[in-house]
């Protein structure tokens, strides 16, 4: 048994492996918790985060995907601005993310590139959802920009319902938010993900060691536009944006 301060107990015997697929947080807990294999799934950069000393040599007992989330943002925000040429854009960001002051450079450096006028927006607790969305309105956004972040991912249908009560277009990170009610999403498969990091639990349980399997990286990445949605706030989707998108939900 291993333990961590202020965390339950982790059992495990000699062929165990540990998955944290929660993101940053959920890898460093299990970083802290154990030394037996981990199989992560986060969104930044491993290396940064020092989980690994490289992609192809993770040199520890740690490995696995990176979604790389945190990059994607300046093309989630160019997606929109196409929809919404004119509209200044909010953008809402975890304060207590690893990766937050990342996405607001990459997100303050796209949006000068594209001439939008961007509004950051903070929430870390679902009780700020409320006042971020009523900041929108006060600051007349034509749209917003929810961050990749597993506490917004986990708060999907909140988040979808209180865009829906303002009429709000608004793009997320993945497939499952648009599937859920949200307008369109732009990010790699959140599936995709799973099953590979289900592909390197299986290689370690086989005898394979994290420290010399290759971190992962997305393979495949999915444009959503939901068009009942796009109805229902009175917009019309560009054939440009609809040419593009891999799913269209009708």
């Amino acid at each position: 048994m291993t333990d961590c301060p202020n965390r339950p107990p982790i059992w495990f015997d000699g062929r165990a492996v540990l998955v944290a697929t929660g993101g940053e947080p959920a890898a460093l807990v299990a970083k802290a918790a154990t030394t037996i294999p981990i199989v992560f799934a986060i969104g930044g950069d491993p290396v940064r985060g020092r989980f690994v000393a490289s992609f192809n040599h993770p040199g520890s007992n740690m490995t696995g995907l990176t979604q790389f989330t945190e990059q994607l943002e300046g093309k989630r925000l160019a997606l929109l601005h196409e929809l919404l040429p004119n509209a200044a854009i909010a953008a809402l960001i975890n304060p207590d993310s690893p990766l937050s002051e990342k996405q607001l450079k990459d997100l303050t450096e796209a949006a000068a590139h594209l001439n939008v006028h961007l509004i950051p927006l903070l929430a870390k607790t679902e009780s700020e959802f409320g006042p971020a969305f009523r900041t929108v309105a006060e600051q007349k956004a034509g749209g917003m920009l929810v961050t990749a972040d597993p506490f917004f991912n986990g708060r999907r249908e909140r988040l979808v319902e209180l865009a829906a009560a303002r009429k709000l277009p608004v793009i997320y990170e993945f497939r499952e938010f648009a599937a859920a009610g949200g307008l369109m999403s732009y990010g790699t498969s959140l599936a995709d993900g799973y099953r590979q990091v289900g592909t390197y639990v299986g290689k370690i349980l086989d005898g394979g060691k994290p420290a010399d399997l290759p971190v992962l990286q997305p393979t495949k990445f999915e444009f959503v536009i939901n068009l009942k949605v796009a109805a229902a706030l009175g917009l019309e989707i560009p054939p440009t944006l609809l040419a593009r998108a891999d799913e269209v939900i009708e």
